[in-house]
């Protein structure tokens, strides 16, 4: 099974290599800003001279500040997916708890390092709060179709309603955890893998 891709937020996809080089210094400014401002002051214009480029170079590939903010959450899951799937390839066999603490891990690295990811991660905080499950449903499609060989089952809707049940607690207790310390509660995170690991255990062991 693979899961849907989500649908682009970009006006015109990037053809050649310089173009493709724009869109990243514009993602990248918008991230940094983010993280500056908070989406309510953020401009494609001060995004545009954060990142070096002409306001038109912005508006050739998004239509407003959302369409951008939604490219940086897609970015945001396929650069998670790619850190997740090369965590994978280097472990050492340890089953569904390491492949699961390698999922978590991942996710809390990128909450503590990647630019603009505490106010958009896969694209469903903005505007601030909202709870939005499409992102939340994408992730556990994916984590189904990679994790499937590991727990050795086959990708079914059981299998995808297990993982979205553990995908969506996940997201609510890391948020609670990042409320409470900015580089997230580590008592509220281990309770968070403790009750991941009971969940699933009753369903993968």
């Amino acid at each position: 099974m693979k899961p849907v891709p989500p649908a682009t937020s970009l006006r015109r996809a990037p053809v050649q290599r310089r173009s493709a080089e724009r869109l990243t210094r514009i993602l990248d400014a918008c991230a940094d800003l983010l993280d500056e401002v908070g989406y309510d002051a953020l401009s494609t214009r001060a995004v545009a001279i954060r990142a070096g480029v002409p306001i038109g170079s912005v508006y050739r590939f998004f239509g407003n500040k959302r369409a951008m903010a939604d490219a940086l959450a897609q970015r945001n899951l396929e650069r998670y997916i790619t850190r997740v799937t090369e965590r994978l390839g280097q472990e050492s066999g340890g089953g569904w708890r390491e492949a699961m603490d390698a999922v978590l891990d991942e996710y809390l690295a990128m909450k503590r390092t990647a630019p603009g990811f505490s106010l958009v991660d896969f694209g469903n905080q903005i505007p601030v709060g909202k709870r939005d499950a499409g992102p939340n449903h994408l992730v556990a499609d994916t984590l189904t179709a990679l994790l499937s060989d590991v727990i050795g089952r086959e990708p079914d809707d059981d299998l995808r309603r297990t993982f979205l049940v553990a995908v969506e607690t996940a997201d609510t207790l890391v948020h609670l955890a990042f409320r409470v310390a900015p580089e997230g509660d580590e008592r509220i995170i281990g309770e968070t893998r403790e009750l991941l690991r009971a969940y699933l255990a009753r369903v993968l062991d």
